[in-house]
């Protein structure tokens, strides 16, 4: 069967309404995969309906609000997971891990008898998410983003295995340092709204760029 028809299918297989989990500080990226402790009733309840049917739920981050509402307004653009391990706890909790596979864009919300949100949504904008992107990017032209995000994660504490990163695919190397990476949320939501692999890498060396001028100025003024 031909790569093609293997996509084909795969777009054709996307639901239209997915349930989401708007988790404020956690952005997932396509072809990544994360941990995550659930043990919301709301949640237990989505999982739970989730591994009856596909298996798939949306991540999508709340909108930063100064006035708090009781339903927080969600971004434009989040990342459809797929639950690729699931155990449940004796306290009930759920932990899965879940694993990125296409970004869509909100339509609308859906209102449902469920307790968790249910949303509408587009993947056209994003069917290069379930290719693999080979051209345009070498291994090579991430050397300097691997040397800063090094030097950063070390000022700021965090522990990154690199060789695992290096073995990876390029998409998988891209979306896991955009995601591991300490930037604003704010910045991670651009990196997961930008529309293919070599603007993420671009915008990847802007935002490191702000960070490094900043620890010069840093040391500058000292």
């Amino acid at each position: 069967m031909s790569w093609f028809i293997i996509w084909l299918m795969n777009i054709n297989h996307l639901p239209k309404n997915i349930p989401v989990f708007p988790l404020s500080n956690f952005i997932i990226f396509p072809k990544t995969t994360v941990p995550l402790n659930i043990f919301e009733p709301r949640y237990i309840d989505m999982i739970n309906d989730s591994m009856k049917s596909n298996k798939l739920i949306g991540m999508i981050q709340p909108k930063n609000s100064k006035n708090k509402q009781s339903v927080p307004e969600l971004h434009e653009v989040g990342c459809l997971g797929k639950i690729t391990s699931f155990r449940e706890t004796e306290d009930g909790r759920f932990l899965i891990e879940l694993k990125g596979l296409i970004r869509f864009k909100k339509i609308k919300e859906i209102i449902t008898d469920k307790k968790y949100r249910v949303l509408e949504v587009d993947f056209k904008n994003f069917y290069q998410d379930l290719e693999n992107q080979k051209k345009e990017i070498k291994f090579s032209d991430l050397e300097l983003i691997f040397k800063d995000l090094k030097s950063l994660f070390e000022k700021r504490g965090f522990i990154i295995n690199w060789k695992a990163l290096e073995r990876q695919s390029l998409n998988e190397t891209i979306n896991a340092l955009a995601m591991a990476s300490p930037f604003s949320l704010e910045e991670k939501q651009v990196l997961l709204e930008t529309k293919d692999l070599y603007t993420r890498k671009l915008r990847l060396e802007e935002i490191l760029k702000t960070y490094t001028l900043d620890e010069f100025s840093n040391k500058t003024i000292q």
